[in-house]
Order: C-alpha cells, then sequence, then structure tokens
C-alpha cells in the first residue's frame, strides 16, 4: 500500500521508516525543510537505537521518502498518517491541537484519492469527530474517512514496540477504513501474535491516554513504596518482585526511582485532567499522580543534599544520566533537570556525563560542566548521583571511581548497584527504598 505519513519526528519517523520495512511504499512528509534535508544524508533528528540503519535499508531499497511537499506527498495514496506534535497548550495544559488541525485541512485539499485519514499522534477523546468535521468542510465529495490508530512506542525500544507490538489499536466504525488498516497491518497479525483491536473512534483514543496513565501510575505507586520502605526498614525492589510476580499485577513499571519524565507520561497525564475536567469527571487518582511525580524529582535532589550531610554549598556532584531514560537523547521532563536546578539552588557545583544526551540538555540547563565520562564526572566530586540507569553505568570499576573523589558517597537513584558492593569499593551508599534495619 503507498503510505503518507506527516511529520518525521519520534513517531512519525519510526512508523514510516516501520512500514516501509514491511514492503509498503512510504512518503514521509515534514515542513522542516532542515530536517529533511538531514535525512536526506541519514541523519537523524532524534537518537533510537537502529533507526539509522532501518532509514537507510529503505530508502536505498525505493520504500522510504522524504519531502517538504505535502500535495506531492500525499497523491495517490491509501492512507495518511497524521503524526504531529501534541504539547501541552500553554495556560492550560490542554493538547495544541494547532498542528494536528492544520495538517488534516492541507491533506483534505491535495487528497486526489478517498484516502484514510488516520490520526497516530495522541489526541483527547473527540478530536476524530473535529477532523471528520473538517474534512467534509474542506473536501465534502472526496469520500475521506478518518480513523484513529494510537502508537504505544517506548523510546529506545521503538522498532521492537513497533514489529511486535503488544496489540494493535483501530478506532472507526467505516468497514473501509477497517480494511484499509488491515491492510496495512497485514505483516504483523499473519501469525496472530499482534491482535488488531478494532474500537469506535472515540474509544481507541481514550485507550492511548488511559494505557499511559496508568503505566505512569504504576510508576508513582512503586516509588512511594519506596518512601515507606527507607523508613520502615524493607527492601523496596524485593517488595516489587513479590507483587510483580503475581500476573494480576506484573513486573514492568515496578522499578523505584527519581520519577516519570520524557515525551508521553507528563503531557499526556496532564491533558488527560483537563480533558476530564470539560466533561465534568475529575480524575482524582490521576491528580494524585502527576502531584507526587512532580514533587518527587525535587525530593530526590534533597536526598542528595541530605547524603551530603544537609549542606550542599560549594561542594561538587558528579550527574550520571541526564535524558528521562535510557537509549534516546529526549530531555523533555526528565528527572534530572529538577534535580540539577535543587542542587544549584542549594549552592551545590554540578558536573555531568550522559552517553547521549548532553548536547539537548545544554539548551535546558545552565552553569553545569559537561564532561565526556563518568570518571571524568566523578573528579574531586564530594558526592555521584546515578540518575539514568545507561549500560555505561552498569559495570563501573567503583574502586576507580571511588579513588577519584573528594568524599565517597554514591547515590544511586536507579538501585543499579549492590550497597554490599559499594561499600566494599569504599563508598557511602544511599539508594532508593532501601531503609536502615
Amino acid at each position: 500500500m503507498r503510505i503518507t505519513m506527516i511529520g518525521t519526528g519520534y513517531v512519525g519517523l519510526v512508523s514510516g521508516a516501520c512500514f516501509s520495512d514491511f514492503g509498503h511504499t512510504v512518503v514521509c512528509v515534514d515542513k522542516d525543510e532542515a530536517k529533511i534535508e538531514a535525512l536526506g544524508r541519514n541523519v537523524m533528528p532524534i537518537f533510537e537505537p537502529g533507526l539509522d540503519d532501518l532509514v537507510l535499508r529503505n530508502v536505498k531499497a525505493g520504500q522510504l521518502s522524504f519531502t517538504t511537499d505535502l500535495a506531492a506527498g500525499v497523491k495517490g495514496a491509501d492512507a495518511v498518517f497524521i503524526a504531529v506534535g501534541t504539547p501541552s497548550r500553554r495556560g492550560d495544559g490542554h493538547a495544541d491541537l494547532s498542528y494536528v488541525f492544520a495538517a488534516v485541512r492541507e491533506v483534505a485539499q491535495a487528497a486526489d484519492t478517498p484516502i484514510v485519514i488516520v490520526t497516530k499522534s495522541t489526541v483527547p477523546v473527540g478530536t476524530g469527530d473535529e477532523v471528520e468535521r473538517i474534512v467534509t468542510e474542506a473536501a465534502p465529495a472526496k469520500g475521506i474517512r478518518v480513523a484513529s490508530n494510537p502508537e504505544f512506542l517506548r523510546e529506545g525500544a521503538a522498532i521492537e514496540d513497533f514489529k511486535r507490538p503488544d496489540r494493535i489499536v483501530c478506532g472507526t466504525d467505516d468497514e473501509g477504513a477497517r480494511e484499509v488498516l488491515r491492510g496495512i497491518y497485514r505483516p504483523l497479525s499473519l501469525n496472530q501474535a499482534s491482535p488488531i483491536l478494532f474500537t469506535g473512534r472515540r474509544t481507541a483514543e481514550v485507550i492511548k491516554y488511559a494505557a499511559n496513565a496508568f503505566l505512569a501510575t504504576k510508576i508513582t505507586f512503586i516509588n512511594e513504596m519506596a518512601d515507606l520502605c527507607e523508613v520502615a526498614g524493607a527492601d523496596v525492589q524485593q517488595v516489587a518482585r513479590g507483587i510483580g510476580l503475581d500476573n494480576r499485577i506484573g513486573g514492568k513499571f515496578l522499578h523505584a526511582g527519581p520519577g516519570y519524565g520524557g515525551s508521553c507520561f507528563p503531557k499526556d497525564t496532564l491533558a488527560l485532567l483537563k480533558t476530564a475536567d470539560d466533561y465534568g469527571t475529575p480524575l482524582r487518582i490521576v491528580e494524585a499522580v502527576v502531584s507526587v511525580n512532580d514533587a518527587r524529582k525535587r525530593a530526590m535532589g534533597r536526598k542528595i543534599i541530605k547524603a551530603l550531610g544537609g549542606d550542599a554549598r560549594g561542594k561538587t556532584v558528579g550527574v550520571l544520566g541526564l535524558t528521562f531514560k535510557p537509549n534516546t537523547d529526549d530531555m523533555r521532563d526528565s528527572p534530572a533537570i529538577a534535580i540539577i536546578q535543587t542542587l544549584q539552588d542549594a549552592g551545590a557545583l554540578v558536573r555531568a556525563y550522559d552517553p547521549e544526551g548532553a548536547e539537548q540538555a545544554k539548551k535546558m540547563l545552565s552553569n553545569v560542566e559537561f564532561v565526556e565520562g563518568p570518571y571524568a564526572a566523578a573528579q574531586g566530586a564530594d558526592a555521584v548521583a546515578l540518575v539514568t540507569e545507561w549500560d555505561a553505568f552498569r559495570a563501573l570499576d567503583l574502586s576507580r571511581l571511588a579513588g577519584l573523589m573528594k568524599q565517597r558517597i554514591l547515590v544511586d537513584l536507579r538501585n543499579i548497584y549492590p550497597p554490599e558492593e559499594a561499600e566494599r569499593a569504599g563508598f557511602e551508599y544511599h539508594g532508593v527504598g532501601k531503609g536502615p534495619v
């Protein structure tokens, strides 16, 4: 099939490349000329493992192309996916749908076949109805249909998630649109390992937000359990394993740490709350999740200060990891931002290292010394804080690390190292959810 992807951000680029790898002919459209020019040279605008090879292979095969010309990109398409940004709207936190609606208008006017317009962007419930109204107004005689197909991609594992999804959610009551979507996802449904769930459009839109809010709730729940464990003399990692082995709960997203961040959970939970308020149905649990998570990030900064004896003024903290999770360069709402700002507010000097996120971090953080490795971050430091669980930090030479430091304080916000291993290396160890007995 011929597919057009509007937007070459995280979702659009990964989805377009994967669709082309299935054998579909895909055109990715973006108004950013610099981005399209860079993609033509196989320079990716994001860091995602394996994406550059996937894009290059399919460009060479003639299955994938990039353009700034929307009209040309839409010509002859069977389906056009809208994968533009829906950031939090300034002032009220609602999802900003202006990019979605603008793209839909252009697509409807450019379409030369009865295409299916598919919203891939994360959008509040009812957005598909507005998209349909816009299409009817802009191109009433073209027979364009509207569907919802939310994405469930994890940064750092997006290609694997796209090719081996738990499920594919398609929201439409139009049988013609269903047939197009069945054809597009046929390569994934051949062995029935990835079921396609067809729902109404509004239901599909709610599914996306509900999934993200539930996962954010699991993260926030185990973080609160970690706080209890610290004062009660329990081990949150064993607690997480004990409850995660219950198949009604499951072990994923039960890793205590400094709180969630990234491009999805913070903005989507906030947008869900605003949508619920509009419908007069407040979501108290999600409200608590957002509030607790926001507070936790600065609390982790205070945890480091407490490890320094309660006074961080003039002391140096080496921060290992800046991105909100490993295997991405995404700094959006990363816990590291609030942690570093808390340390700086207390008078600490911050030296930081991240394998991929430093360039993005430099745009968001000031008065931070960025270095080229974990041992450089530890040189002369009073404390080292492990903030992001990159593989590069999982097997550090702790004795070497300790030997470089002024004070041997290790604050492990991801519980990467067993306390006894760190203590053998000479560290005073502070984990998350591991209280003294």
